[in-house]
């Protein structure tokens, strides 16, 4: 007599943005070749008023090369059930059934968009640090002995600190030398960020006159304001010193970058795991918006304290140069910083998988 096989455990990741798998892949890579387990991705986005793209599951996949076995649209899993659900985004995307619902959070920033109560219907939470524990239990929402509270870290930023990046391998995709500082510019999706203030675009012009500096500019993958096509409107400025960057992923871009402009991003946070220095461009308008929604704004814990916050583009430019040549000034702030925004760096992954293992074991009862 065989005995039947054990089905597999079934675990679902559902997004409808690039980023939002970004968070989810160093899990996925490593639960895909998991025995017992299989993942499915699905997702996308129905294509929205203010000019955004609609995209399938196959289309949101595509850039990442992952088995099309793995795909399934989002119509389907309306009529399938699973083990395990995974998000990045707070509102979510979930099957006929499921036994549990996890939220991965995208990030963690001085905005604090994702900490509200539309959350708690998520069954568990990977908090990302200490920090944002404070805020969910500090506002009532949870208690400090809250089981939905798990501390697992970000699984996305464990290849920026864990030695798993090569920093030649990366200089050459990007056909750089290396010889001259690398400043990343990575502003906020959100309305009235420094791009649409004008202030990031002229900063950009400013460095480039300078020719001292090898500029990267990372875009927001899905943007609000989609008026202007930033990519088109900024290629005249793009030469063998100033390079868009069309990845997904900046993490490799935080790792290669010995400084950081940003205005609102959750990139400043992610960066403070590198401990080099930050310039912040000051975007006020985005800031009253924010506290107008009612959002947890948050400028007096961490906020733009690890970095130079400036108005002017001249500004940035001085600041830049200034930071540049003090690398170490604020570098012990930005790893009490790092602290208390991350659990587990560089090992967030290998604690999110043996958490995953632990829930889907078969409980055994007594005989």
């Amino acid at each position: 007599m065989t005995r039947r096989a054990t089905a597999p455990k079934r675990i679902l990741f559902a997004g409808y943005a690039p980023v939002h798998f970004v968070c989810f892949q160093p899990l996925f890579e490593r639960l895909r070749r998991t025995r017992g387990i299989e993942v499915v991705l699905s997702g996308g986005r129905d294509e929205s008023p203010d000019g955004g793209i609609a995209l399938t599951a196959k289309q949101l996949y595509a850039p990442f090369r992952v088995p099309a076995r793995s795909i399934m649209p989002l119509s389907r899993i309306q009529r399938e059930s699973f083990d395990m659900v995974f998000c990045a985004h707070v509102s979510g995307y979930f099957p006929r059934e499921e036994r549990d619902r996890i939220q991965l959070f995208h990030g963690v920033s001085f905005r604090n968009m994702a900490v509200r109560r539309d959350v708690l219907v998520y069954d568990h939470l990977f908090v990302v640090g200490p920090y944002m524990r404070r805020l969910f239990t500090g506002t009532g929402m949870l208690r400090e002995s809250d089981p939905k509270l798990v501390p697992i870290g970000f699984p996305k930023l464990d290849r920026l600190v864990n030695g798993a990046l090569d920093r030649r391998r990366i200089l050459r995709r990007l056909k750089l030398s290396g010889r001259r500082p690398i400043v990343l510019y990575a502003p906020t999706g959100q309305k009235d960020n420094s791009l649409d203030t004008g202030v990031g675009e002229a900063m950009i012009e400013r460095l480039r006159r300078t020719g001292k500096y090898d500029i990267l500019i990372k875009l927001h993958d899905h943007p609000r304001d989609r008026a202007t096509d930033w990519p088109n409107r900024l290629a005249p400025l793009l030469d063998a010193h100033t390079k868009l960057v069309h990845d997904y992923d900046v993490v490799p871009y935080l790792f290669l970058a010995d400084l950081l402009v940003t205005d609102a991003s959750s990139v400043s946070n992610e960066y403070a795991l590198m401990n080099r220095p930050m310039v912040f461009l000051d975007v006020p308008q985005l800031l009253a918006a924010m506290q107008r929604k009612g959002v947890a704004l948050d400028l007096d814990t961490w906020g733009r304290k690890g970095g130079v916050t400036v108005r002017w583009p001249d500004e940035a430019v001085e600041a830049i140069a200034w930071s540049l040549a003090h690398p170490r000034r604020g570098a012990a702030l930005r790893r009490d910083m790092a602290r208390d925004l991350f659990y587990n760096p560089g090992t967030a992954t290998d604690r999110a998988v043996e958490w995953i293992a632990d829930r889907l074991r078969p409980t055994t009862s007594g005989a």
